[in-house]
This record gives structure tokens, sequence and C-alpha cells, in this order.
């Protein structure tokens, strides 16, 4: 009797671990995809602009929420061959985290100070560059916050958009529509757990394909933002990074016997960029950095499933592109370029209104008073990442 009960107990778990298996044949076919849409990579120009390559939202130990030191940090953005890393840490009422976090260049590799504070009202702000009284935030209103980040020239973007929204009746600059970090935390532990068994060895790097989501609630609340308050809003991608998501099973003195990190620096920083595009006049700094993030003149991209430098959406026949506002004429036509075949979806005033495929499209412009941005999906990749987006743009506002 024994023996029939442990023989079901095996064969129930062994057949438990089928999905997981599955899971892990999935994941080889996705690298074998990405791997061949390489060789398929497309020149693309840069024109006017060059497209610089980087993460916002990074904690170090400084917050208190993460031990990830200032060397991990360094090599993670030397490794991804970042251009630009944005620190947002959280204030601490004995010093000033923003005064001690990275500020400047180190590696090659460009660093801006900020921080991540909530205020009065509820509302989580990235304050680029940081403040030394960021600390008091929490005993002030999102306006008034946001007010004072105006008055010294910095920024003020809307993170966890949907917490609270009172930042939608304020100033802010933009809003962080995805979050890795918040992502990452709707992962069910137990399937991560086995499919690290399964797959972490060998496909570490694409593990979070299975639980990567279009971001559709905080890209419909930024959309509505901007149609309703007919005002600009530029969208960013935080990675939210601390590396401290996984689940491990160590011995009573603490070593680690197996253990699942989803987030190291170094794969954060892989899996989603945001990229801005300065002037080839102008060269990477602080100050032009921030210029053109607050200008709009930047995107989101996965990289995670193919790299998208070289993305560009444009207004034809003039200079303009994503962030800006033009005024609408007759036959308008919108430009997007991609480094990869992809599917392209326009969107207006956050409705989607048309797509197309191919690498360098068209899109005509029927009418002004409008929003126009567009989602890129590749859709040749397989299971997991099929459906998931590649590339969203900020919008490009016609009047």
């Amino acid at each position: 009797m024994k023996k029939r009960i442990l023989a079901a107990l095996l064969a129930v778990a062994l057949l438990s671990q089928i999905p997981f298996a599955y899971r892990r044949y999935r994941l080889s076919k996705l690298r074998n995809a990405i791997q061949q849409l390489e060789g398929q990579r497309i020149a693309v120009n840069e024109n006017e602009y060059i497209d610089y390559r980087g993460v916002i939202h990074v904690h170090t130990f400084l917050g208190g929420h993460s031990t990830g030191t200032f060397s991990e940090l360094i090599a993670a953005a030397k490794t991804n061959a970042l251009d630009f890393v944005i620190m947002t840490e959280h204030p601490q009422p004995e010093f000033s985290s923003s005064a001690m976090t990275l500020n400047g260049s180190f590696s090659g590799v460009l660093f801006v100070n900020g921080n991540e504070v909530v205020t009065a009202n509820g509302d989580r702000l990235l304050l680029i560059p940081g403040s030394d009284t960021a600390s008091s935030a929490g005993l002030q209103s999102t306006e008034v916050v946001v007010a004072k980040q105006k008055q010294s020239g910095g920024l003020s973007i809307a993170a966890y958009p949907a917490e609270s929204l009172h930042w939608q009746t304020t100033a802010v600059d933009g809003v962080e529509v995805y979050n890795l970090f918040a992502n990452a935390r709707q992962v069910n532990k137990l399937a991560l757990f086995f499919d690290g068994l399964w797959s972490y060895r060998s496909y570490a790097n694409l593990m979070f394909a299975n639980f990567f989501g279009r971001p559709a609630d905080n890209l419909k609340l930024w959309d509505e933002t901007i149609s309703t308050g007919h005002r600009r809003l530029i969208a960013t991608a935080g990675n939210d990074a601390h590396s401290n998501i996984g689940l491990s099973v160590n011995d009573g003195s603490g070593k680690q016997w197996i253990g699942v990190k989803l987030d190291p620096y170094a794969r954060s920083f892989h899996t989603v960029e945001t990229h801005v595009l300065i002037r080839k006049d102008k060269q990477l700094s602080r100050e032009t950095l921030l210029e053109a993030l607050s200008q709009g003149h930047s995107y989101i991209s996965f990289d995670l499933f193919a790299d998208a430098k070289g993305f560009s959406f444009t207004a034809a026949k003039t200079s303009q592109l994503s962030g800006d506002e033009i005024a609408f004429q007759n036959g308008m036509q919108l430009i997007v370029k991609t480094p990869l075949s992809s599917r392209i979806v326009l969107f207006k005033n956050g409705n989607p209104t048309e797509e197309k495929i191919g690498s360098q499209i068209e899109f005509q412009v029927p009418s002004g008073g409008a929003a126009y941005r567009v989602e890129c999906y590749l859709d040749s990749l397989p299971a997991p990442a099929k459906g998931k987006p590649w590339i969203i743009s900020n919008p490009i506002y016609v009047k």
C-alpha cells in the first residue's frame, strides 16, 4: 500500500513538472529566434540625432531597500554598453542620499543623481536630479513638490501612476508607464522556483519573458491624461533596479543551496531601456540628457527581445520627432523606422487606429488636435514573446 502511495505521489510530482519543462522548451525556441533576428538587422541612419541607451530608476544600498553596490552597478552598466544611468535613491533623514550616490562619469557611463519620494498625497515621484531636502517631501503635497522641482530646473516623473492620481492635476513632466520591479512582484513565487529549476541555468536572461506583460493600465492613464488635459507628458520606463527579487533555499548558516534571482543589475538593465535622442552637434552630458528627456525625445524599448537602437518616429519633411508639437497640414505623414521589421501600431489619443508591417512605415495623419504615438511588436518571435511590445514611443502632438 505504501509503495502504491509513493508511486502515485511520484507520478503527481512528475506530472506537475510538465508545464515547466514545456516553458523551458519555449525559452529555447525563443532564444534561437532572437539569434536569427539579429542576422536580419537593418542599418538605420541616425540623421540629426544620436541614440543614447540608458536606464532610469535605480537604487543602491543608500536607500535601505537594496544591497546593491556602486561597483556592481557600474559593472552592469558597462556590460550592457549603456550610455547613461539615472539614479533615484530613497531619501534618508540623516543624510542626502542624492548627494552621496553616483553622479558623473564612471567607466565611460554618465550617471545622474536623483531621488524617489512619496508625497503627502501618496504620489510616488522620481526627482531628477535629486534634492538635499527630498526627505521632507512626505510632508508636502504633490503640487508643491513638483513646483519646487520645476523651479530648480529639474524633472519630476510620476512613478507607480495607478497608486495615486493626484499627479494628474499637477505639472509633472512625465509618467513611468512601465516598471520592471512592479511587474516582477506579480510573479508567482512557486512558479518562479520551478521555472528556475528548469530554466535558470540556461535561460536566466529570458525567464522574465514568461511573466512580462504590456502595461495596459498605465498606458491608458498616460494617454487619458494627455488627451483630457491637452498637455504634453513624456513616458519613461522604470527599471526600479534593487537587485533583490528572487527566491532561494539556504542552510542554517545562510549559505545558499539553490536560488533564483530575477533582477541582478545586469539583467534588469538588459530587459528594458529608455533611449534618448540628442542632436549630433551636442555632446552627451547631464544637461543635454535632461533637456532631451524633458522634450520627449525618447522612447522605451524591451531589449530583452532585441536591441532597438536606431528606432525613430518623425513627421515627414520636417525635423520634428517624438515629443514635438507640429501644426496639422493636409497630406501630413508620420514616418517610423526600425532596425528590424515589426508590426507597428499607430495610436491616436490612446486608441489604435492603424497598423502596418515593415521596417520603414508611413502613416497618413487624418486630422489635428491629437497625440499620435506608436508601439512596435516582433511578431516573428514565438511565445512567450509573441504579442508583447518591443518599442513604445513618445507622441508627436499634431495641433
